[in-house]
């Protein structure tokens, strides 16, 4: 009988408050959206620096034949400057930075010159000769790489240093600023959802205000008066996480693994194993904002 009466006080609650009912669902649905982008954005920055980072590479380019590189003075690198720098790389002092190295031969620049631009007009009339000797440098910590370009900038022979971070690093940025600016809108929401929960349940409260002190009257336990309200706004608040949930995997799979999983094939998106991790934690917000909104509401207008 109990469980029959605290439903029959749910419906009677959701079917008086319509309009707020989906205003909740519909704010609790956008704020947990971003939340979810958010934590999408992060686990997709985690896993494209586990992925690229360690692949990242430091280029050291020696001077060429009449090199116009203000460094170079239109002057090749030596022998004994090119032996140079393959010392320092391979020194102890370098050991804590460098993971390995590979110096990369006139010879082997133009066959990866052709290999990667077969069709490019300058790479028909490039000629091995003209080319430039360069050092390939694999990291311990990519992190470190500031430490290899000013060791070797300015060196005898050489004409720059540069790094692969330079390709990849504007795409983390802009994935982190977005994430950060999704965090920023979900604050904004979570704050507009736990008030209109605290709204929706403070009106359905002062409407039965007469039935609930009767109960009161009668010996109904504090628990009983107040889970028909609770479960008001935790079925609303559901709503909108389930929402969000569907909306994300849409997202996932049209977005993320049908466009940008075409467009961008050299790295990897995250997917239905990321959104799986996601979705509880959104769930579980969402009830934990119908909980909080209610013990607010409630303490006041049930008196408990």
């Amino acid at each position: 009988m109990k469980t029959r009466f605290v439903l029959s006080e749910v419906g009677k609650g959701l079917a008086r408050n319509k309009a707020m009912a989906v205003s909740v669902v519909l704010v609790t649905f956008v704020s947990l959206l971003f939340v979810g982008f958010s934590a999408l954005a992060q686990m997709q920055v985690s896993s494209m620096k586990d992925q690229w980072y360690d692949k990242i590479e430091v280029t050291i380019f020696m001077c060429a034949k009449n090199d116009y590189v203000v460094s170079c003075n239109s002057t090749e690198a030596t022998d004994a400057q090119i032996k140079a720098v393959a010392d320092k790389l391979a020194s102890p002092q370098m050991s804590a930075y460098v993971k390995d190295f590979h110096q990369e031969s006139k010879e082997e620049a133009y066959e990866n010159m052709q290999r990667l631009y077969p069709d490019k007009s300058l790479t028909k009339w490039t000629q091995p000769d003209s080319l430039q000797v360069s050092f390939r440098v694999k990291l311990i910590d990519p992190e470190q790489y500031r430490f290899i370009a000013e060791e070797f900038t300015g060196a005898e022979g050489v004409a720059e240093v540069k790094d692969q971070r330079e390709i990849v690093e504007p795409l983390f940025q802009l994935i982190d600023k977005s994430k950060l600016l999704s965090l920023g809108l979900a604050g904004v929401m979570t704050v507009a959802a736990v008030l209109l929960i605290t709204t929706t349940i403070r009106l359905s409260a002062m409407s039965r205000e007469k039935e609930t002190t009767i109960m009161r009257y009668v010996g109904a336990s504090s628990l009983t008066i107040q889970l028909p309200f609770m479960i008001e706004g935790a079925i609303a608040a559901l709503l909108g996480a389930l929402l969000a949930v569907g909306t994300l995997w849409v997202g996932v799979h049209v977005v993320v693994g049908g466009w940008l999983g075409q467009s961008f094939q050299w790295t990897q998106f995250v997917g239905t194993r990321e959104l799986l991790l996601v979705a509880p934690g959104l769930v579980l917000a969402a009830i934990g904002l119908a909980a909080i909104a209610s013990a607010v509401s409630l303490a006041k207008y049930t008196k408990v």
